[in-house]
């Protein structure tokens, strides 16, 4: 049977949606984090942003390899704002244009290239491996971390948001809750945890990990709002019965928040220095 998180279907998928979640969504296509709660969709959104890179130590200047960069505003934010050299990459043809000509607009120093995150391949390593809500649509993260660790220099930094289970769900928990994502939304979900342990064994130390449920459940209620419009569901019919179940899976992100069976966090892991080699001094 093929798994909810096919790389073809995902592909598919964010081919034909792409520039229909541009004019909804915004540049970014990812939770916002708000803080005080009156924020806009659009200023939650740079804040989880700057949330993260705040965490994960962002130098000026800084080459960072952002992996599943969607239409590419992280790069672009933090090529602008970090003054950092940033590179994309995305499995989607579409993302790779509309990513390149924003890059191209703001006069920033951010490529764009199409690769796949489970089959990267550079001659060059990076002090920030980054990735927003990228990785559960992999059907083999622990060879991706292993990848990762491998392209960040000594004393790099892995920044990671994603999509999560909790912890030791029963399979009913299992069945309600997160399957009804999993299958809309396109992904495999594992616990933080899981995550850690992957990073762990590839020697990348965890030095903060957080569950940012409170601070962007509200996500939720403005996508379900956007999509009320009779009209996008007429088009969604159009674009096929994939983008219809995506569509449904919204209330599912919704409910998976409100029982505390979805989860979605943050982790910041760093790469050791190199060690000294002291039989050279």
């Amino acid at each position: 049977m093929t798994r909810y998180n096919d790389t073809e279907r995902i592909r598919t998928l964010y081919d034909r949606i792409s520039p229909y979640y541009r004019s909804l969504w915004g540049e970014h296509i990812h939770h916002g984090y708000w803080i005080r709660g009156d924020e806009t969709k659009e200023q939650a959104q740079i804040q989880l942003i700057e949330h993260l890179a705040q965490l994960a130590g962002i130098a000026p200047g800084a080459c960072i390899l952002d992996v599943g960069c969607g239409f590419g505003a992280s790069s672009i934010y933090l090529a602008r704002n970090y003054k950092a050299e940033a590179t994309g990459i995305t499995i989607s043809p579409i993302q790779v244009e509309m990513a390149s000509k924003a890059a191209s607009s703001a006069e920033v120093n951010a490529k764009f290239l199409l690769m796949d995150a489970q089959a990267m391949s550079f001659n060059r390593s990076f002090d920030v491996v980054w990735s927003v809500e990228s990785i559960s649509h992999y059907q083999n993260i622990e060879a991706f971390f292993t990848s990762a660790a491998g392209l960040l220099k000594p004393g790099g930094t892995l920044a990671v948001i994603d999509w999560f289970k909790k912890e030791n769900l029963k399979p009913a928990e299992y069945k309600k809750f997160i399957e009804p994502i999993e299958k809309g939304m396109l992904v495999e979900l594992h616990t933080m945890q899981e995550y850690e342990a992957f990073m762990h064994s590839n020697r990348l130390q965890v030095s903060h990990n957080e569950i940012l449920n409170e601070h962007c459940a509200k996500s939720w209620d403005i996508s379900l709002d956007i999509i009320k419009k009779k009209s996008f569901w007429a088009l969604a019919a159009r674009l096929g019965p994939g983008f219809v179940e995506h569509l449904r899976s919204f209330r599912a992100m919704k409910t998976g928040f409100a029982s505390g069976n979805f989860v979605y966090g943050l982790l910041v892991a760093r790469k050791s220095q190199a060690r000294r080699n002291d039989s050279a001094a």
